[in-house]
């Protein structure tokens, strides 16, 4: 039996309490006091007369008192509630009673949720996503960015590592001074000391002039180390004084150079793991983790593939759009090769699309579940585009019901749509929903 809620106006319970306090208050008074001369003297009815005058009164101060204070706040919901911002959403499609504190509150949560998300696009308008994990790393370089001090950035091939580093350069003190970019394992290792430091004339053969490194360049600015775990041990030694002194000198040469530098590295190795194989140096680790940055893999913010996959459609020389089964396919995918192999596979399926519109067999088979390969195979016959279609949407629906257990809300909830056009789909196809509940 389905449970049924009964909403009471907050017009009328929060007088009635006010109203009962005073009533119990008057009695508790009586009964104390009765004894004295002037209470005896009152009758029975004329107690009950002022009872009554005292509830009346009670009841419509509370009550104007109430509509008073909270007309402003009912305003703000009802007006919230028609901004075309929440119409699509959950709170957008049913009716939000402004008495129920519950819906209320979750009016307030979608809406601080929207102002977020205008904060972090305003902030960072080349970082796509809006997940828990990614608001938490913007309020980390929000904090970190205006300091000085050394930020070691960590994450997988992929996710964005130098994007973040220039994203600390862009709120930092040191904006406009130079931000110089080294990738370490891009340089070969005959040449990293040079490029970092620079080099006397006749230092080594070929320097047949005296050049400056990438540090004294950076002088009064940022460096970003990109790929620190691949840099070599000795340069790593010489790079370690550099942080704790701020000072160095060029190959071949004996002058003392002072430099003003804020850092920031990254690496998408595990860098605890190669202090203990010998092959990174612990006290240089401990130099650049001041404050760490951890980006999460995609395969862990998946709530963000959306946006980042219309991101890229809408800039590819080719713009297209994403099917729900498609988009599905995204999503549920692991993402071995993070941001960097979305937008290739966006590129490729882009380029493969009819209408602009990108379906399940325009993405590489080794992205598609079981039983989407399914679906992909059968388009190779000779069925008719209606035909092909039906039999998609069939097989997407049947995948969400089994991984829901056949339950409905969820199922729609996957598939993008909501629970009433689910239903008549399952009606349409002849989907037996019992047979999902049934599954361990």
């Amino acid at each position: 039996m389905k449970k049924k809620n009964i909403y009471i106006s907050i017009y009328i319970l929060i007088p009635l309490i006010y109203t009962g306090m005073s009533i119990i208050g008057v009695i508790v008074t009586y009964q104390l006091f009765k004894q004295h001369e002037k209470i005896n003297q009152i009758s029975s009815l004329s107690f009950v007369y002022l009872i009554a005058i005292i509830a009346a009164f009670t009841l419509s101060i509370s009550f104007l008192l109430l509509r008073f204070f909270l007309k402003p706040f009912i305003l703000f919901v009802n007006k919230t509630q028609k901004m075309s911002i929440l119409t699509n959403s959950s709170l957008g499609k049913q009716k939000i009673i402004t008495d129920d504190f519950d819906q209320i509150t979750k009016l307030f949560d979608n809406v601080a949720n929207i102002l977020s998300h205008v904060e972090a696009k305003e902030l960072f308008p080349n970082i796509i996503g809006s997940s828990d994990s990614m608001r938490n790393i913007f309020t980390h370089i929000i904090k970190v960015a205006p300091t000085d001090s050394t930020v070691l950035i960590s994450g997988e091939s992929g996710t964005g590592k130098e994007l973040f580093a220039s994203s600390i350069y862009e709120h930092s003190l040191r904006k406009g001074k130079p931000f110089v970019k080294i990738n370490c394992v891009a340089i070969p290792e005959g040449l990293l000391e040079s490029e970092l430091f620079g080099h006397e004339k006749g230092s080594f053969t070929g320097a047949t002039e005296q050049k400056k490194g990438k540090f004294e360049i950076a002088d009064n600015g940022t460096v970003f180390l990109d790929e620190i775990g691949d840099m070599p041990l000795a340069t790593q030694a010489k790079l370690l004084r550099v942080l704790q002194e701020k000072e160095f000198e060029r190959v071949g040469g004996t002058k003392l150079i002072r430099v003003d530098i804020r850092f920031i590295a990254a690496t998408n190795k595990k860098l605890p793991e190669m202090i203990k194989k010998g092959t990174f140096r612990e006290d240089l680790y401990f130099r650049l983790n001041v404050f760490s940055i951890s980006l999460p893999a995609l395969r862990e913010r998946k709530e963000d593939i959306p946006l980042i996959a219309n991101y890229f459609l809408a800039s590819l020389p080719k713009p297209a759009k994403l099917s729900t089964s498609a988009l599905q396919e995204l999503i549920g995918y692991s993402w071995p090769g993070n941001i960097r192999e979305l937008r290739n596979i966006l590129e490729q399926a882009s380029i493969l699309s009819e209408n602009g519109i990108i379906e399940l067999h325009h993405l590489p088979e080794a992205l598609l579940t079981k039983n989407s390969r399914n679906v992909v195979k059968n388009l190779n016959d000779d069925m008719a585009l209606d035909a092909k279609l039906e039999l998609m949407e069939k097989e997407m629906i049947i995948a969400a019901l089994r991984k829901t257990r056949g339950i409905q809300i969820k199922a729609a909830g996957i598939l993008g749509i909501n629970q009433r056009s689910l239903w008549h789909r399952i009606k349409k196809y002849n989907i037996e929903i019992n047979t999902f509940r049934d599954l361990q």
